[in-house]
């Protein structure tokens, strides 16, 4: 009875804890993108504006102008490219439907052999192919998993993937602009605060994947802050030139 018992509470910790995430989304990457895009472009922006000594006026408007112009080219960006794969996808699907419908028994004899090179004996490979075949859903399913590497049910949505990334961009691309619209008058407090962002987008990123969170901070930190000193010492050497 002990043994049984013990079986049961190993079963039942490991089904709690044997869960995973979901990967397939389309809302994470385009939300993570577009935050850390917004973040990084336009800080670099506005430092680059300021380093050629223009006014605070001139900084906020650009910045204003970056975040609106940025998340409205992110959204579309992103609607077009998911629309595209899931229209190819789609397509993709077609084709394998109608191989089902007009070669049954072919398709049933490939997704034996898939299975039997997988190592299932033969005999219980045309069993398995057989039975799996009976429902021509599932079969389509089944193959589009084991050929094509996708799930029909679990398709990105363009709608999603743009709303995502227009809102994460526009958060975004707000911290710079925010110590401006908050009443600052020098370049510090927004870099700062944009620096501080990207830190923390970097280590929340950490957690829905194998990083740790100090590393994903400090590798966004550093990235950022080059892509902005970067363009802060463009500005000034143009500043200079046009000056």
């Amino acid at each position: 009875m002990a043994i049984i018992e013990t079986d049961a509470v190993l079963h039942e910790a490991h089904r709690d804890n044997h869960t995973h995430r979901d990967v397939n989304g389309g809302w994470l990457r385009p939300a993570v993108f577009g935050a850390m895009d917004g973040l990084v472009s336009n800080l670099a922006l506005m430092t680059g504006v300021a380093g050629g000594a223009v006014s605070q006026q001139t900084i906020v408007i650009t910045g204003l102008a970056g975040l609106a112009a940025g998340a409205f080219s992110m959204a579309a960006g992103e609607y077009t490219s998911v629309a595209s794969q899931r229209e190819l996808v789609e397509a993709e699907l077609a084709v394998e439907r109608r191989e089902l419908r007009k070669h049954p028994q072919d398709e049933m004899t490939e997704l034996a052999a898939l299975y039997e090179s997988r190592g299932v004996d033969p005999a219980l490979a045309v069993e398995v192919a057989r039975q799996l075949s009976r429902d021509p859903e599932q079969a389509l399913e089944i193959h589009a998993r084991e050929e094509l590497g996708i799930d029909p049910g679990d398709l990105p949505s363009p709608l999603v993937a743009a709303g995502s990334s227009f809102g994460a961009f526009a958060l975004g691309a707000l911290l710079p602009v925010l110590p401006y619209l908050l009443g600052a008058s020098a370049l510090w407090p927004a870099v700062l605060l944009a620096l501080a962002g990207l830190f923390a987008c970097g280590a929340v990123v950490a957690r829905v994947t194998a990083r740790s969170w100090w590393f994903s901070g400090l590798r966004q930190l550093v990235l950022g802050g080059t892509a902005a000193a970067m363009t802060y010492g463009l500005g000034t050497l143009f500043g200079v030139a046009v000056g």
